[in-house]
């Protein structure tokens, strides 16, 4: 084979087509979904709601009213007897603090340690994808887990709440009604919210995953690290630093129910999600591509 030939080859391996990115993808989520530790955090997730539903039925059945409140957050647990939709809203209150971010912060963990302390991860870059793709698709893999794991407690929920309390219109916190229907839109909404909020978490697991060849070191990493900012967030001393970190706007899905919707803090939200995102994830990008992978 001449040089020429040779050269052609190495370009046809530096610029890989798109089908062998979305093969690469597809096989990134395949691998992820099949894992036991997958299936059993998702279970994890979607009992959650099932608790808190039993829980708000026995409380209640005697006619006794539970919880109390404006309306934000778990208040939202006060309206579940009157309609089993705010199950749903419940349910990601509850699971929003420590749940769902333990959970994404496993995956995302374990996403490059993993395949190193595997020994996979050095063949996984023999193939012409490249780095920066793989570091792509295990970031967009683990956001397809976030949006999963969302709608897992968002339908556990809902299943839950139509089979212990009544379905119909409902009341916004402004005191408006509206249909069922908008109702579930809006939770649809809510869930996708969620799912979006915990971007900057993936990226900062994603990170850390790059700094490891132990995927153990980085899922307790990464979940020690979104307990330690959620505490931050909590020390009324720290007031002026709370607006920084990625927690703190993660409740705001609650303005979703009013009417109108309060958009202030969600976009904040939203805000804070991306400038975590591009910068963990270039800083993930920066050491997994000078990275001298040895395993």
């Amino acid at each position: 084979m001449s040089r020429a030939d040779l050269a052609v080859v190495d370009t046809a391996a530096a610029r890989p087509n798109p089908l062998w990115s979305l093969g690469l993808l597809r096989s990134e989520l395949v691998t992820t979904f099949r894992r036991w530790r997958t299936l059993a955090l998702l279970g994890v997730l979607a009992a959650v709601p099932i608790l808190v539903g039993v829980a708000v039925r026995i409380e209640t059945r005697g006619g006794g009213e539970v919880g109390r409140g404006g309306g934000e957050g778990p208040a939202f647990i006060s309206q579940v007897t009157n309609n089993g939709l705010f199950l749903v809203f419940t349910a990601l209150a509850a699971t929003l603090p420590f749940f769902l971010p333990m959970a994404v912060g496993v995956v995302a963990g374990d996403a490059v340690a993993g395949e190193a302390d595997a020994g996979t991860l050095r063949y996984l870059l023999v193939a012409p994808a490249g780095r920066t793709r793989l570091l792509l698709a295990k970031y967009a893999t683990t956001m397809a887990f976030c949006l999963v794991a969302t709608l897992v407690v968002a339908a556990s929920a809902l299943a839950v709440g139509a089979l212990f309390f009544p379905l119909g219109d409902l009341t916004t916190i402004s005191g408006t009604r509206i249909s069922f229907a908008e109702g579930l839109g809006r939770a649809l909404l809510i869930a996708l919210v969620v799912a979006v909020s915990l971007a900057g978490v993936a990226a900062l697991g994603l990170f850390v995953s790059t700094l490891t060849n132990s995927g153990i070191a980085a899922m307790a990493t990464t979940v020690g690290l979104v307990i330690t900012v959620q505490i931050l967030d909590q020390i009324p001393q720290l007031h002026a630093l709370q607006p920084y970190f990625f927690s703190h706007y993660w409740l705001s899905f609650a303005d979703l129910m009013r009417d109108p919707v309060y958009w202030d803090d969600l976009v904040k939200n939203l805000e804070l999600q991306a400038l975590y995102t591009a910068v963990f994830g270039s800083a993930a990008w920066a050491r997994f591509t000078t990275r001298d992978i040895t395993a």
